[in-house]
């Protein structure tokens, strides 16, 4: 099953600085699963080593069925540089609040 559940959109709050500028601490985001990503796409993912542990980072590149993601603040993100490909549950829409705007 998809860590994002069965509906097609999930709100999810984010945690952390490591996608600063683009979202902050707080902030609540749209994601839309089952969408392909793109380089550049704001995505939701997993990790192996971490498999419970949704987080929210910057699509790069894939690497095959998995993608090389990271994070907007490098000096505060623990992304593919460090846990290798992710795999990518949904797209990041929009930010829902506290600054409603589209993203991707």
């Amino acid at each position: 099953m998809n860590p994002l559940g069965r509906l097609p959109y999930r709100r999810i709050r984010v945690r952390g600085p490591s996608m600063a500028p683009t979202l902050a601490d707080g902030d609540v985001v749209l994601a839309r699963r089952g969408q392909e990503p793109r380089p550049g796409d704001v995505v939701v993912v997993t990790w192996v080593s971490r498999p419970g542990q949704l987080s929210i980072k910057r699509a790069r590149r894939a690497e095959g069925a998995c993608w090389h993601v990271e994070g907007d603040n490098e000096h505060a993100s623990t992304d593919s540089r460090e846990l290798g490909p992710a795999q990518v549950h949904g797209v990041v829409r929009r930010r829902l609040w506290p600054r409603p705007a589209k993203l991707s």
